[in-house]
């Protein structure tokens, strides 16, 4: 059996009870760089580190930018409403058939509020509504379990953990622990909230 084509829809404005996510735009370099990336506690269990400065999140937008032109970047900006505060960031790769990985981060004054499950689930929906997923997974580093307990909030389960499968800048080579979604579960919860 072939699998099935994903759509490479454009990276649309997302709307939730707290957040918008939408695309990035090059004037959101500093409020990047001060709310989240250049904080060295926030990409602790990431396979990125922190900014050195606002001009390292300026380069890194540019090329999400270029990415949203040819439909090859899946990165939105999680903005608090009403005022719209860029807080952070969360994004997926769809270049396996059927197959979506995400991964997020957010500020540090914003951890332990929901606003991280909130937006995984607006992602989530996006990838199984619009871009034609029939899975969705994501990872965390076995020392970020809070990591975990945003994935399952996300009706997503523990499929595992991969050995020595990531480098961390900070720490080398580290296991990540696995959880993924299927659409017919995703339709499932989907179908409950209505």
């Amino acid at each position: 059996m072939e699998c099935p084509l994903m759509n490479t829809p454009a990276v649309e404005r997302l709307e939730t009870k707290r957040l918008i996510l939408r695309p990035f735009e090059l004037d959101d370099a500093e409020a990047m760089y001060q709310n989240w990336a250049g904080d060295p506690d926030v990409p602790r269990f990431m396979t990125w580190s922190a900014h050195q400065d606002v001009d390292e999140s300026r380069q890194i937008i540019s090329e999400w930018i270029n990415g949203y032109k040819n439909r090859s970047c899946y990165v939105w900006v999680i903005t608090l409403k009403p005022l719209g505060v860029p807080i952070g960031s969360i994004g997926f790769d769809a270049h396996k058939p059927a197959v979506c990985s995400f991964g997020y981060c957010i500020g540090k004054p914003y951890w332990g509020r929901g606003l991280t499950a909130e937006a995984a689930r607006a992602l989530i929906g996006f990838a199984f509504d619009k871009v034609g997923a029939n899975r969705v997974e994501a990872t965390h580093d076995p020392e970020n379990p809070n990591s975990g307990k945003v994935m399952q909030k996300c009706g997503m389960k523990f499929e595992g953990v991969l050995r020595q499968a990531q480098f961390i800048p900070r720490y080398g080579v580290r296991d990540k622990v696995t959880y993924s979604i299927l659409r017919n579960e995703y339709e499932e919860l989907k179908n409950n909230r209505k």
